[in-house]
């Protein structure tokens, strides 16, 4: 967003058709016509040609540099650009400026600015000098540059653009619409627009924005990527690719939509990751969500401790980085057995905290999920639910979130809003879980329904995890009174494991189910399976239960074994 001009106060002279006489009938096509156009490729190869003939024409040069940049070739412009310094004994100044906008194209940060510096003191060495302050992290550069920025369109679409690139949003917004007020032949500006409105998740608005654009230009790369992305975020990836594929079509036969490092970063995302790790390892950050991205990639098919190593090194400065680092901490202190779990999980919650708190996401979506996450970490799931429940009504088909709130509002008691939060959950690998399997056995229990955590366990196979289940059915429905399911689990455990405990456990169940049999709250032919699971106790005391039991059957003409 830095004006891109060879002097200070005026670009190359475009030459004049009206004055071109019979001329404009020559074979040669004209220059004016490639720039009206945007054809940089064209105008290149025109310049080349006549650069070929006259290799001193320094007007000729000038236009070269500035149609390779424009091109997206900031290597070759900075070569022609030093070549002009080289050429002419007293070089325009402003060479050296143009050079540093293209080392800071190239990432070369610190020579941009030692560049610019060689130019005069004009408002696009302002600009160069704020963009390269902002790259090299020095602040109190920054804020003079600002400082010196003035009212001119370039200095303030400069100025937003940095806003944008600090993830002030909302202020790169306010600077886009008042400048597109002021100039609404400037369509461009509808995209800048779009683009904030996609970060601050208008998705829907950014589209509509973006629309007044693709009208007079619907092959934008720039603005079909960007309707791609709403589109991802809107419906899915499928969607979202088939509005890219409109840009293999424009591009033909040639390599340019598959070489574009922006459009194949893309393609991994909308694809749910496939060819990740051919694809974003190279890009080294360029885009910046590549890293990004490739760390969702490892945290996706279970690699935390891969994601970690792109992450462990990383000081954040965006919410997303915020998040995804807290997540993988979070993921290896929940998930894995390190000595050092506690310090993930605290490094996690302050991750949490830190964007939840903000001024800029404590009342989004993702902010609040991240305030639920902290709380979570922290076993505090009353807080946790303070913050889901503001969101429940946007992400009720969102596995990942129902989840959450299902165990946060079984945890604080809400059994039934907990249970129907976890039966929501369609995605198989998290209902294979044993935590979900757990909650949901849990909340089937405190709702009345011990059969149908039976049946949890029943599917299980014979395990550690199916062992805990089965201590857990028994507690549970030993707690709300399902004594005879609590029979039924005390008399698998007892048999796995000898426990005293569980012939304990198992005895009072049994006499619990019994006393609600003669009280008329449960069948009594419930009693026959009672009687043949206290039989498989050795127990001494077990002898004068069964008679007991025996003889009130009798009495009551209830058949047993």
């Amino acid at each position: 967003m830095m004006n891109h001009r060879s002097r200070a106060g005026a670009g190359p002279r475009v030459p004049d058709k009206s004055k071109a006489g019979s001329e404009s009938k020559s074979k040669t096509p004209d220059l004016a016509e490639f720039l009206e156009m945007r054809d940089w490729s064209g105008a290149i190869t025109l310049l080349e040609y006549k650069r070929q003939a006259d290799s001193h024409d320094i007007s000729n040069l000038e236009w070269l540099a500035y149609c390779y940049f424009h091109a997206g070739d900031p290597g070759k412009s900075l070569e022609t650009y030093r070549e002009l310094l080289r050429l002419e004994s007293d070089p325009d100044p402003t060479f050296h400026t143009l050079c540093a906008a293209c080392l800071f194209y190239l990432g070369r940060y610190q020579e941009a600015e030692e560049e610019a510096l060689r130019g005069p003191n004009t408002k696009l060495q302002t600009r160069v000098l704020f963009h390269c302050a902002h790259k090299l992290g020095d602040e109190n550069k920054l804020m003079t540059y600002h400082q010196q920025l003035s009212d001119s369109i370039e200095d303030q679409l400069s100025l937003a653009s940095i806003h944008y690139l600090r993830t002030h949003y909302q202020e790169a917004t306010d600077i886009y619409k008042r400048l597109l007020l002021e100039n609404r032949d400037n369509l461009a500006l509808n995209v800048y627009v779009a683009l904030c409105y996609n970060k601050l998740d208008y998705y829907d608005v950014s589209l509509e924005i973006l629309g007044a654009y693709m009208q007079r230009h619907p092959d934008s790369a720039l603005a079909v990527n960007l309707k791609a992305c709403n589109q991802f975020k809107l419906f899915n990836g499928k969607a979202a690719e088939a509005e890219l594929r409109k840009l293999q079509k424009n591009a033909g036969h040639s390599d340019a939509f598959t070489d574009n490092d922006l459009i194949r970063h893309n393609l991994v995302v909308f694809r749910g990751g496939q060819n990740a790790l051919q694809v974003l390892p190279p890009l080294a950050g360029v885009p910046p969500e590549a890293r990004l991205n490739l760390v969702v990639h490892h945290l996706r098919g279970g690699e935390p401790f891969e994601a970690l190593k792109l992450v462990k090194d990383l000081e954040p400065t965006t919410p997303q980085e915020y998040v995804l680092k807290g997540v993988t901490h979070a993921m290896i202190g929940q998930y894995m057995d390190q000595v050092d779990v506690e310090e993930h999980l605290k490094l996690a919650q302050q991750c949490f905290q830190i964007v939840g708190s903000s001024a800029s996401e404590c009342d989004t979506i993702p902010g609040r999920q991240c305030l639920a996450s902290c709380f979570y970490l922290l076993r505090q799931f009353e807080d946790v639910l303070v913050y889901l429940k503001s969101i429940a009504e946007f992400l009720k088909d969102d596995d990942n979130f129902n989840w959450n709130y299902g165990i946060a509002t079984a945890a604080s008691g809400e059994y039934k809003t907990g249970e129907e939060a976890l039966m929501s959950i369609q995605n198989e690998r998290f209902r294979q879980e044993y935590a979900f399997i757990a909650w949901l056995a849990r909340c089937h229990i405190m709702n009345g329904k011990a059969r149908l955590a039976w049946e949890l366990y029943s599917r299980m196979d014979t395990n550690d995890e199916s062992f805990a289940l089965l201590q857990l059915i028994a507690n549970d429905c030993y707690k709300v009174g399902a004594f005879v399911y609590a029979t039924m689990a005390f008399d698998v455990l007892e048999r796995l494991d000898p426990n005293p405990d569980f012939w304990e456990g198992k005895r009072g169940a049994a006499i619990g189910a019994f006393q609600m049999i003669v009280a008329g709250q449960e069948p009594k032919e419930s009693l026959g399976g009672i009687l043949d699971m206290l039989r498989n106790t050795s127990s001494p005391q077990v002898e004068y239960i069964i008679r007991t039991l025996t003889i009130w059957a009798r009495e009551n003409r209830v058949p047993v074994h």
